[in-house]
């Protein structure tokens, strides 16, 4: 792995200084991550500071510094390294590596992990980063969330977080099932308007199953949930759904991720919150309700 040192050329808040001509980024048919690198740098809502999104071997996202370090300077247990678009938690043996932003981030009281004095430097330095967006009307850091949200004043059952079960795998959507966007990129180089739920293909069922312990977990009270089954479909719909693609991109092989799916294995302990003992659009008289 090529080290990657800060580039000289940058503006005041970290961005690089100029623009550079766009060229055609394509995906090789044998990597392990269909991820363009392209669209996964933005910036952290708590502080300011640009990261970098990678999906780990898990297929969850990971935010990561946008800057290699060297290994000598970072725990051991904070090194990470990139292979083939997928980032793994521990070194690779070279003499630099990446870090987690959330060791670095300023936003964080303490530090997740005791810092060397070489990124207890680089964290001051971001704060300073910090502050100066903040001072110059750039930056405005996202308030903490409330935890306990206004009740909603619709009387009809409205999911803003359904639970979607494929694959035999029950997973938790981060959006309404209506606006789960496909991920794939067009031919313009930006991602599809589409959503994934399409009419006119095969459509999933809303059901109440129990809401009970799944691979060994504590036992919850007995009650039912509303997830939307998609079990019955077959088995290449199920992996579109999956893909987070639409029917237009199902089968694109040549077209790349511009986004990382949204998806969360669902745990009945840790998203007892959003857990719905009624169907969509049921309005009885304690309304939607979730389980307390």
């Amino acid at each position: 792995m090529c080290p990657h040192p800060p580039p000289v050329a940058c503006r005041w808040d970290g961005s690089p200084l100029g623009s550079r001509r766009h060229r055609s980024l394509r995906v090789s048919a044998n990597s392990p991550s269909r991820l363009l690198r392209t669209g996964q740098t933005s910036r952290c809502r708590a502080c300011g500071n640009r990261i970098e999104w990678y999906q780990r071997d898990n297929h969850r996202p990971v935010s990561l510094h946008p800057y290699e370090v060297a290994t000598s300077t970072v725990p051991a247990s904070c090194r990470w390294h990139l292979s083939g678009g997928i980032a793994y938690r521990h070194g690779d043996g070279s003499t630099w590596c990446r870090i987690p932003h959330a060791v670095l981030c300023p936003s964080r009281r303490t530090p997740t992990t005791r810092l060397t004095p070489r990124l207890a430097e680089a964290r001051r330095q971001l704060a300073v980063r910090t502050r100066t967006l903040i001072d110059a009307g750039l930056f405005t850091p996202a308030a903490p969330a409330s935890p306990h949200p206004p009740p909603q004043a619709s009387t009809a059952c409205a999911i803003t977080r359904p639970v979607v079960q494929f694959l035999y795998t029950r997973y938790l959507a981060a959006h309404p099932l209506e606006a789960i966007r496909c991920v794939a990129q067009t031919r313009t180089r930006y991602r599809c308007p589409r959503p994934v739920l399409d009419t006119a293909a095969p459509t999933g069922t809303w059901t109440l199953r129990p809401a009970g312990p799944v691979h060994g977990q504590l036992a919850l009270p007995d009650g039912l949930m509303a997830l939307y089954d998609l079990t019955h479909l077959p088995y290449a719909e199920q992996l579109r759904w999956r893909a987070q693609r639409c029917t237009a991109h199902a089968g694109a092989l040549g077209a790349a991720d511009l986004a990382l799916t949204q998806w969360q294995t669902f745990d009945p302990l840790i998203h007892h919150s959003h857990i719905r003992p009624r169907l969509p659009g049921a309005a009885p008289n304690g309304g939607c309700g979730a389980r307390p």
